[in-house]
């Protein structure tokens, strides 16, 4: 995610502008007063330029009631200005939040669709950042951005027509300057655009440092290493600053080009326009409305000048956006999809080969197996021999690279996700609980359930006595993560989850390993009782935990080395029977 290729803005803005449709009436809106705001800026200089040639010309036909009726037809020009200005600052920025809250609400909708892949090595604090701050600048961004360029070209058009009527060589010499300071700015505006893509970057990554050393916190203060954590902070925040301080002279170097040509036009105007008036080609009012003029043109332009590191914060933001709305989802659903019927739990793997997609060799290859409903397997083997692996590939959090699996004769990927999903209850052994109360953890498993439900599921987990002993019951804020309950706790929480859930298959994922004796004692008896009926895949590290399996599968790199009961694989004396007594001794 941190890459320093940038997008073209064109590309961007293409991308960007479909999120107006919803609001084109009020962008439309918001474009009409914005060209009343600019009339009322582009009528005085007419005025001025009126009055100051009566003054010179025909100083007895200037009347108070001519000046009165000039002033009243300019106030109210500026009541207009009020009332357009007053809509645009309101309901314009109101649109740009609109717009933001929509892009956001796609973005948290595609991270939710992105397979467990995209999360292997993406950081949370970058996806944080980009979630939350990128898109804040977006609704200047989308206010902004079609309003000021819209008030510019406005602006500078009238302005050209009008001046060129009054003296085509000044107004061409004035208009000549415009490329040459486009060119001069484009480049110091790429640069900058770059080097605000780096500090987002950096800021995410520096999330991403601030979170990780936070969640382990106990870590670190067990191992008396907040000097290091400090160290490792310092060094990311003085990256940022390196990098913004790169951003802003290149700023620097933007906002002086502008200056230069500010200073190169007025200079053009004064001294050209001199001349002119000495050779009677151009008259006193007429270079009065120049100069007026090209004040208003400057004014605009650093109206834009100053829109342009906003700009480029919100063209940053929409890049970084898109990058994240461009990764594939690669675990979809079929455009032919049918919704999995209620199912008994019979489980087949068909020459199932699985590799992770950043890594040429197969973790799983040519697995045949076929689990009947309600049988009970256990997966055992050495670290790396795919036991999680191949449990992840039942509910589809990885697709297998080549054969099928089948759940009751259906294609996995032949059915929704969803529908996969309802049916199969997961209990792994980093129990993850919401920042919430222990009643809205267990609901998770079943969205609506009542009190009654919840109650039922906690008895049957074990987890009623110690919730009720809680200081406010069911209603007890568990903290961040689950932080103000011991392992056990969470653990029988997040059975009485998938009990709520009752879904016919199960996966046990070295569900005990991290617990106390006590704990596993108590959390054993709660997923026997989970597991009775249901088809159970169980993966453990402590072997005396699955001895009561219908079948245990032994699997290595080479597959499924074993297969067979407790008793049959302890008389084989293979690979299992020297892991059990390993583990005996």
């Amino acid at each position: 995610m941190n890459d320093d290729k940038t997008m073209r803005t064109s590309y961007l803005v293409k991308r960007f502008v479909p999120y107006y449709r919803k609001y084109r009436w009020i962008l439309i809106l918001d474009l009409f007063c914005a060209a009343l705001t600019t009339v009322c800026e582009l009528a005085l200089p007419l005025i001025i330029r009126y009055i100051t040639d009566m003054g010179m010309n025909d100083l007895a036909g200037l009347t108070v009631q001519m000046v009165l009726r000039l002033g009243a037809f300019y106030l109210a020009l500026r009541l207009v200005d009020v009332v357009a200005n007053y809509f645009m600052t309101s309901v314009g920025h109101t649109m740009g939040a609109r717009i933001e809250t929509d892009m956001r609400k796609d973005l948290f909708s595609h991270l939710q669709q992105l397979s467990y892949s995209y999360y292997d090595s993406a950081k949370i604090g970058q996806i944080m950042a980009r979630i939350t701050s990128d898109l804040m600048d977006v609704t200047e961004f989308a206010h902004h951005c079609p309003e000021e360029f819209f008030i510019a070209a406005v602006k500078i058009g009238v302005a050209f027509i009008i001046l060129l009527r009054m003296e085509v060589t000044l107004t061409l010499i004035i208009f000549a300057m415009l490329p040459l300071m486009l060119i001069f700015a484009t480049t110091f505006n790429f640069k900058m655009r770059r080097a605000f893509k780096r500090s987002r970057d950096q800021i995410g990554e520096l999330n991403s440092k601030v979170e990780d050393s936070l969640l382990g916190v106990r870590v670190v203060k067990s191992f008396a290493n907040e000097d290091m954590e400090e160290a490792k902070f310092k060094e990311g925040n003085e990256g940022f600053l390196r990098i913004k301080r790169q951003a802003y002279r290149y700023m620097a170097g933007f906002h002086s080009t502008i200056r230069f040509f500010d200073g190169l036009m007025y200079i053009a105007v004064v001294i050209v326009g001199a001349i002119f008036m000495i050779h009677r080609r151009i008259e006193a009012p007429d270079l009065v409305a120049f100069l007026l003029y090209v004040t208003l043109l400057l004014a605009s332009i650093r109206r834009i000048v100053e829109f342009t590191e906003q700009f480029q914060r919100g063209i940053t933001g929409i890049e970084r956006f898109i990058e994240i709305m461009d990764a594939p989802v690669e675990v979809d659903d079929a455009a032919n999809a049918i919704v999995l019927p209620d199912v008994t739990g019979e489980v087949r793997f068909d020459k199932v080969s699985f590799r992770y997609s950043d890594n040429n060799r197969n973790v799983l290859s040519d697995i045949d197996l076929t689990v009947s409903a309600g049988e009970n397997v256990a997966l055992v083997g050495p670290s790396g021999s795919g036991k999680t692996t191949l449990c992840n590939l039942i509910p589809r959090f990885y697709d297998v690279s080549s054969g099928r699996i089948l759940i009751d004769g259906y294609d996995i990927k032949d059915v929704t996700i969803q529908s996969l999903r309802s049916q199969i209850g997961i209990v792994q052994q980093d129990v993850y609980l919401f920042s919430g109360s222990v009643f809205e953890n267990i609901q998770y498993g079943k969205p609506g359930a009542s009190i009654e439900e919840v109650t039922r599921a906690a008895v049957d987990a074990a987890a009623h006595d110690f919730i009720t002993a809680l200081p406010e019951g069911y209603d007890t804020y568990v903290g961040e993560r689950g932080v103000k309950l011991s392992g056990g706790q969470k653990q029988r929480i997040s059975i009485a989850r998938v009990f709520l859930k009752n879904p016919p298959v199960l996966i046990l994922d070295e569900a005990t390993s991290a617990l106390d004796n006590e704990s596993e004692l108590l959390v054993k008896k709660s997923l026997e009782r989970l597991s009775q009926g249901r088809t159970t895949f169980t993966i453990a590290h402590r072997l005396t935990t699955i001895r009561n399996a219908s079948i245990i599968l032994v699997l290595t790199e080479n597959g499924i080395e074993e297969k067979g009961t407790h008793l049959e694989l302890l008389a084989k004396s293979g690979v299992y029977s020297g892991l059990y007594r390993m583990y005996e001794q």
